[in-house]
């Protein structure tokens, strides 16, 4: 970590509002072994993997979102995926003190390729996609073929797509969040506890605000991207399995609805829904309350604030609920 970046973490919410006040505790490991079964859904009926206080530190073995299934670029996804059992989870894990109405904050330390390369997978599945007819969108249009790339991914040199093209890494976690209190909802859904947002700003050096839905909290996470644009147009990033290391902490009196970002410039406020522009109305309206509860914006001088500066990222726009996040720097939160 530098220097700077510890300078900002100090004047983080998770540092001015975290129990353990940004500090780090413990230290725990989930490995593929440890883990033993992921999991494809978010819920609170599985045996908790772990129990962490909060500041703990703990490094996890995450899986790509194909668990590793799709092996060489001749694999057929339709003969080898079983939907809807994509997009594995580790967790839950369980953090004491952690109860309904608190928020967990989660900063997201580093993020590291594993195993043999070519690591990374990125394909064209029939019927899932931005551009492509599926049951939501049903049209009388024969589906694309299927295509599978796997590419080679390095932290320093990138993720070469061709002879001529290098993405850089700019790793961040697809899917990350809470337990809802009673339902089982698969991991391939966004929603008000996080889930499957495939929103890039959820990035290294990044801290995540998480609703707190259940006792325990129930923190799932899974589904690394290596690189991925705005709205993950083809439905598939570059997927790849990673050891994710993640600094947990808990803040009491302090209750959000909706996922929340912060980083070293900015912050941001998670929404997730059918039609888009709902999800970004949900985005919007979320920031507009932050900002008159913490940093006292009367709400129609921030919606007006907001119009002139706010930011919008679409997350994805091929899940079964899209993702906006919409954001303001810090420099206009004087």
């Amino acid at each position: 970590m530098t220097q700077k970046l510890d300078a900002w973490l100090t004047n983080s919410l998770m540092h001015s509002k975290g129990v353990a006040s940004g500090k780090i505790g413990s230290s725990y490991s989930i490995t593929e072994a440890s883990q033993g079964k992921y999991h494809y859904v978010y819920g609170p009926y599985a045996e908790p993997v772990l129990s962490i206080s909060p500041g703990s530190r703990i490094s996890v073995e995450t899986h790509d979102a194909f668990e590793g299934k799709i092996q060489s670029e001749s694999d057929k996804p339709s003969e080898i995926l079983n939907f809807p059992y994509l997009n594995p989870q580790n967790g839950p894990i369980h953090v004491e003190g952690a109860e309904k109405g608190d928020v967990l904050a989660v900063y997201i330390e580093r993020i590291v390729p594993r195993g043999p390369q070519p690591c990374g997978t990125t394909l064209i599945m029939p019927g899932f996609g931005g551009l492509v007819p599926t049951d939501n969108t049903a049209m009388l249009t024969a589906p694309l073929p299927e295509r599978v790339k796997k590419l080679h991914v390095d932290p320093i040199a990138g993720t070469r797509w061709n002879d001529k093209i290098v993405l850089p890494y700019e790793p961040f976690i697809g899917t990350i969040g809470t337990s809802p209190e009673i339902e089982a909802i698969s991991s391939l859904q966004p929603d008000y506890y996080g889930g499957n947002m495939d929103l890039p700003d959820v990035r290294v050096g990044a801290i995540i605000y998480l609703p707190v839905n259940k006792a325990g909290a129930y923190l799932y996470v899974g589904d690394c991207h290596a690189a991925q644009g705005d709205g993950e147009l083809g439905g598939v990033a570059i997927e790849h399995p990673t050891v994710t290391t993640l600094h947990v902490d808990l803040i009491k009196n302090w209750s959000i609805k909706w996922p929340r970002v912060e980083n070293e410039h900015s912050i941001m406020t998670i929404g997730s829904a059918r039609p888009m522009e709902d999800a970004a109305r949900i985005a919007y309206r979320e920031l507009i309350d932050w900002m008159a509860k913490d940093y006292g914006f009367e709400e129609i001088e921030a919606y007006m604030l907001l119009t002139q500066v706010g930011g919008v990222r679409v997350g994805n726009m091929v899940d079964p609920k899209y993702t906006v996040g919409a954001s303001i720097k810090k420099s206009y939160l004087i």
